[in-house]
């Protein structure tokens, strides 16, 4: 039995309160009752999201609260949390979205703290977790390692849109997101192998390294391969629904695959997204490209507003209170794995990479929220694991804790932090781009009113040119700017990382028109590929935090 597909065992089974969706056909009654269920929450997914806009709380938190509201009741039709959908549909789905939207070339170059946090930071983490859960709360050993695991995996959803309302350095948010997108993969394998241990009764640390190789190694190649078969499908392809049907057969195809194969479904459904972002998406159109990732968008937006809705409407609010100083004392255990592997793993980078600041190392702390993976993972323990009824009621109050106390509080700690200030001088810079940009995009505009026949053409000269006098004063305001700036004060630093920003995008332009002429047979492969290694060295070579 492979590693990841060990969890699955017996999964329709569940704890008491949890239900399980129906197996066997619903009658037309229970189907109509669910379409009903399903529109009401829709509704208050709406209304939640109106109510966090204006209060600007997370919306994760928002949504958990208000399911803690409903009851199954008060719906028309009876709904669920199943694991099993969970782990195979909406795990693959959020997974691929957040990777088909990573830029490579950042990823490349943050690479080396991601695979410490990742790695041994998640291996060592959930050993410190387990034991002090143990030691805490008198849990059996295999017990506690199982927790230990499930409570390591970070919820970025959480994270991210503290960042969204919060400027961060770029690079800070790209090792937070590439943490999570092989966070998640490296925690299922570990939780494989305990339940593995479990099932025989016996392992040996031989077992576990063939496992972990055969885990990470066969689920890289599985996602290349299939990955590469996507981008060559894309190369036969430029209608937007017929790739967003092939992305998201691939996307669910590597989890099914890797799991008969008994390797890391999850590194799989990231390698696979990785290679079809960076290069998948350059053998479509402009057009074709704003539709899928707008679709994938709404696809990971929809399966977080389900998730976390009706992780609200499972849990009991009498068992939640029950359980919350125990829920305090996981928190206080997960953090405390996190602080004293965290902080000694980064300072070792110094010696292999650039460091990163006391500051960012403090939001890789302050972010570690659980979400809903960790409830779907504690849901599949084997139904014969010593507490595990016990378990999976602490799994779910800790997560709805740390939802809504570090969830709502991580906003206001990250900008009392003040990991990025602008200065006078990029706010200056920002509201001349801000000028520009809004003009030359209104000038587009008025050429589409011009050539659909809504706009007489002297009143399109009149406007065009009111926004052409824009532009040159634009223009002329940001050539002083730029003719102006200092060399040797902290502004230039400032200065020459929104240079560096600027760069990269070239480069990347420049990188994806040499592909493009690759593929049509303008150039050779011998050319273009020094071009292009050339390009990856400078890419490297920026600096973006």
């Amino acid at each position: 039995m492979g590693t990841t597909s060990m969890l699955f065992w017996r999964l329709a089974q569940v704890s008491p309160g949890v239900d399980v969706l129906p197996a066997r056909p619903a009658a037309g009654n229970d189907v109509t009752g669910l379409v009903n269920t399903l529109i009401v929450l829709l509704l208050v997914a709406t209304v939640v999201a109106l109510i966090t806009r204006r209060l600007r709380i997370p919306y994760v938190v928002g949504l958990v609260l208000a399911g803690l509201t409903i009851t199954k009741s008060l719906l028309p039709g009876s709904v669920g949390l199943n694991p099993e959908i969970i782990l195979n549909l909406f795990l693959p789905i959020l997974i691929f979205e957040a990777a088909i939207n990573t830029d490579i070339s950042r990823l490349r170059s943050t690479i080396k703290p991601i695979a410490l946090i990742a790695g041994p930071g998640v291996l060592l983490a959930a050993i410190i977790t387990a034991a002090l859960l143990q030691w805490g709360l008198g849990l059996a050993t295999i017990t506690a390692a199982a927790i230990g695991v499930i409570l390591t995996i970070t919820d970025t959803v959480s994270v991210i849109a503290a960042f969204r309302t919060v400027p961060v350095p770029p690079r800070l948010a790209t090792i937070v997101e590439g943490e999570s997108l092989f966070n998640d993969g490296i925690a299922l394998v570990l939780l494989g192998i305990i339940t593995t241990i479990y099932l025989q009764g016996s392992f040996t640390v031989w077992e576990g390294m063939q496992q972990l190789v055969i885990a990470f190694v066969g689920g890289g190649t599985l996602g290349l391969g299939l990955g590469y078969l996507c981008v060559g499908l894309f190369q036969q392809l430029d209608d937007a629904l017929s790739n967003i049907l092939l992305t998201v057969a691939v996307s669910l195809g590597t989890f099914q695959i890797g799991q008969a194969l008994g390797v890391s479904s999850a590194i799989a459904v990231v390698i696979a997204g990785l290679v079809i972002g960076e290069l998948g998406f350059r053998q479509t159109s402009a057009s074709t490209k704003v539709t899928l990732l707008n679709f994938w968008e709404y696809a990971g937006f929809g399966v977080n507003t389900f998730i976390f809705l009706l992780v609200g409407i499972e849990v009991d609010p009498g068992l939640l209170l029950q359980t919350i100083p125990a829920a305090l004392f996981a928190i206080a255990a997960y953090q405390t794995g996190r602080i004293l592997t965290t902080y000694p793993l980064l300072y070792l980078l110094r010696f292999i990479d650039r460091p990163l600041p006391l500051r960012w190392q403090h939001v890789l702390i302050l972010g570690n929220i659980k979400g809903s993976l960790s409830m779907a993972l504690a849901l599949s323990l084997p139904l014969s694991l010593p507490g595990r009824s016990q378990v999976v009621a602490l799994v779910f109050s800790t997560v709805l804790v740390s939802l809504v106390g570090q969830g709502l509080s991580l906003p206001f700690l990250v900008k009392r932090l003040r990991l990025s200030n602008p200065s006078l001088t990029k706010q200056r810079l920002e509201t001349l781009q801000l000028n520009l940009i809004a003009a030359k995009a209104a000038q587009q505009e008025l050429a589409n009113l011009l050539q659909s026949g809504s706009l007489p053409k002297n009143l399109y000269e009149e406007l065009f040119a009111a926004y052409q006098a824009q532009i040159a004063a634009a223009d002329r305001d940001l050539r002083d700017f730029y003719n102006q700036r200092t060399l040797n004060d902290a502004a230039h630093l400032e200065d020459q990382s929104h240079l560096d920003g600027l760069r990269r995008r070239l480069y990347l332009a420049e990188k994806g028109a040499v592909n493009d002429a690759l593929r049509k047979g303008l150039l050779s492969e011998e050319t273009s590929q020094a071009y292009v290694r050339v390009l990856n060295e400078k890419l490297l070579s920026l600096k973006d935090d």
